[in-house]
């Protein structure tokens, strides 16, 4: 290969190896993972997603499963409750405004997996459960932006 001025340039090849993190590395963990339990009132939902300025929580039974996920966007249709149904929402519990459409990964995934599923839907995180189905933590759009992070630190 020659360069403009044809002058012999010797090919060197750019590239840095390349071993995906495990989804772990860079999840919450379920110690401390923010929860809501189903029977948590729903005015409580809001204050912890505010206190916390988080955007959402998965949603635990009496037994500590997995049984829903709750975001601010679940939680903006208690404003329509109150407005249009003329619904009082001081009963309303997590259960009322959650969904049971999530998506899950496995512990055993790394980073990649992760980003291909970001990029290929609509989920801003997913929970990382183990092959029994047992929550492990939570993985976000923004744990993959630090994984990219450490990446390019450490190259």
């Amino acid at each position: 290969m020659k360069n403009y001025q044809q002058k012999s340039v010797e090919s060197t090849t750019y590239q840095r190896d390349f071993k995906p993190s495990s989804v772990t590395r860079y999840m919450t963990s379920l110690n401390n993972l923010i929860t809501v339990h189903r029977d948590t009132l729903i005015t409580e939902v809001v204050e912890v997603l505010l206190e916390k300025e988080i955007t959402g929580v998965p949603v635990l039974d009496h037994k500590g499963s997995l049984v829903g996920l709750i975001d601010d966007k679940d939680c903006l249709k208690v404003l329509f409750d109150i407005a249009y149904h003329n619904h009082p929402v001081e009963k309303s519990t997590a259960a009322d405004y959650m969904t049971s459409v999530m998506k899950t990964i496995s512990t055993d995934a790394n980073i990649v997996e992760v980003a291909d599923v970001f990029l290929h839907t609509k989920y801003k995180r997913l929970l990382v459960v183990d092959d029994g189905g047992n929550l492990k933590g939570q993985i976000s759009r923004q744990d993959i932006l630090r994984a990219i992070r450490d990446f390019n630190d450490n190259a």
